[in-house]
């Protein structure tokens, strides 16, 4: 279930704002709504899982806030900032998504080196150090009307200088909204900085999504040709080859750089052997003509089976070659089983038509006569079926029969 949002700009289509149901936040969005019309300051502290990161800035523009909501050249941001520059990145190219707008005309994101977002975007994801940096050239961040500083927790040294700069500056912008998002250790502490006359900020409690999670504790020693990033092949490999892992696989490193050297070492790693993971049924059909790449592939499927004992492989044949196959799978307990099934019978009438080829007349005419006698006789109310040598003269007969008929 979707609850939908219309939000009207003055100078673009309507935008769509959906709110899956399936995220917790979602549940939560009209009482955080409230809070943020009644108040400069909320804390929204939620569980990893329960969707904050992508649905605030979507309630945000729900509540009329950002430049889409303003005619043209009118209205402010609504700033977004991330402890990571990939995850500034990738949240602004899944909020995109969900609003099913292009990265940068209604979200983007700036990072070092790296600003996709158009003159009138209304979501700006960035780096907590991209804010920061901001204020010395606008130092009451009138470019936005609502910040929302996500991962609070962290608590980096460019997170506390902008919580203890939001603080100085929100009397005399009594009209920016601050959204500081908190795991549950530090909330009240959050809620307590933002204090005012009526008391400490509100805290929203957002409940997260829980996944069974499966540990395993696999030993690794770094040596001179084999480093962390085969050991995470390997890992990837092990878990593959259990049937009854039927889940994502989740790595944690340190750094932005470990994690595009990783996921390159598993994308080479993993296109080497294409079959071994791409699917969990494969079916080998007309394996009794044998071609090449047919051969090819029964063999390879033989040599990585012991590897995949996941992987279900189905070959069909005609009869004449089925014990073949069945010897050429054969495992410990013998060879592949071998199921029979009868096919359909049909009565089938042979006549024979004599045929003398000339200059004006050849084998597609004699077929296009045939049908036509066939066709004459009022008791024939079946199919025609035409056996040819070739797809050439299989083409040629039905373009003259189109043309015949």
């Amino acid at each position: 279930m979707l609850i939908l949002y219309q939000v009207v700009a003055l100078t673009a289509p309507p935008l769509k704002i959906e709110f899956p149901e399936s995220l917790p936040v979602s549940a939560r969005r009209d009482e955080i709504m409230a809070a943020m019309a009644q108040h400069q300051v909320i804390i929204v502290c939620g569980e990893t899982g329960s969707g904050k990161t992508t649905q605030l800035p979507k309630i945000a523009l729900a509540m009329g806030r950002g430049k889409c909501n303003y005619p043209a050249g009118q209205g402010k941001l609504i700033g977004h900032t991330q402890p990571r520059r990939i995850a500034a990145s990738s949240v602004a190219k899944r909020i995109a998504e969900e609003l099913a707008t292009p990265l940068g005309e209604v979200v983007g994101y700036k990072v070092r080196f790296q600003d996709r977002l158009s003159r009138d975007a209304s979501v700006k994801l960035m780096t907590d150090g991209i804010l920061l940096a901001e204020t010395q050239t606008d130092p009451l961040l009138k470019a936005y009307d609502t910040i929302i500083i996500d991962e609070a927790h962290e608590r980096s040294l460019n997170i506390d200088f902008l919580l203890g700069y939001l603080r100085q500056i929100l009397p005399r912008r009594p009209d920016l909204k601050v959204v500081v998002t908190s795991a549950t250790i530090d909330a009240q502490r959050f809620a307590d900085h933002f204090k005012t006359r009526t008391g400490p900020a509100p805290i929203i409690m957002v409940s997260g999504r829980m996944f069974p999670v499966e540990q395993r504790y696999r030993p690794f020693e770094e040596a001179r040709d084999y480093d962390l990033n085969d050991a995470i092949a390997d890992g990837v490999d092990e878990l593959w080859r259990d049937a009854h892992n039927q889940g994502d696989i989740l790595v944690f490193l340190p750094g932005e750089r470990e994690i595009r050297e990783a996921a390159d070492h598993l994308r080479r790693h993993l296109s080497h052997q294409p079959l071994l993971r791409a699917y969990d049924t494969i079916i080998i059909d007309e394996a009794h003509e044998r071609s090449l790449n047919i051969d090819f592939l029964l063999g390879y499927l033989r040599q990585i089976l012991p590897r995949r004992p996941d992987l279900k492989v189905v070959v069909t044949s005609a009869t004449i070659d089925a014990q073949r196959f069945a010897d050429h799978f054969q495992s410990k307990t013998g060879p592949a089983p071998i199921i029979m099934v009868s096919g359909r019978m049909f009565p089938v009438e042979q006549r024979y038509r004599p045929f003398e080829e000339a200059r004006d007349y050849d084998l597609n005419d004699a077929i296009a006569d045939a049908v036509d006698e066939l066709w004459r006789d009022a008791h024939n109310q079946g199919d025609i079926l035409v056996f040819l040598p070739g797809e050439r003269e299989i083409r040629e007969a039905a373009d003259h029969l189109r043309r015949h008929l």
